[in-house]
């Protein structure tokens, strides 16, 4: 992962920081500051990965499937992808 001293917030990012503050935000009138949301984003990516790994060996490839995200995908059973890049 390269380094970057600031983050361009496009019309895209602008919505999708939007729509994950309100899922963090513990009311309608909390407004959670970006650190937090993306804390809060970063640990669902990584928990999320965790968790289709684990259920590899317990659920069948379909089923897993069924949880296939644009960014974490299982390939039958013999890989976790990646999707994001």
């Amino acid at each position: 992962m390269s380094r970057r001293t600031s983050l361009k917030i496009t019309d895209e990012r602008e919505r999708q920081l939007e729509k994950a503050s309100e899922i963090v935000a513990s009311g309608p009138d909390d407004d959670p500051p970006m650190s937090v949301v993306i804390d809060a984003a970063l640990t669902h990516l990584v928990q999320s990965e965790e968790n289709i790994q684990s259920a590899r060996n317990e659920l069948d490839p379909t089923t897993i499937q069924q949880f296939n995200t644009d960014v974490l995908a299982l390939q039958y059973r013999t890989k976790v992808e990646t999707r994001w890049r």
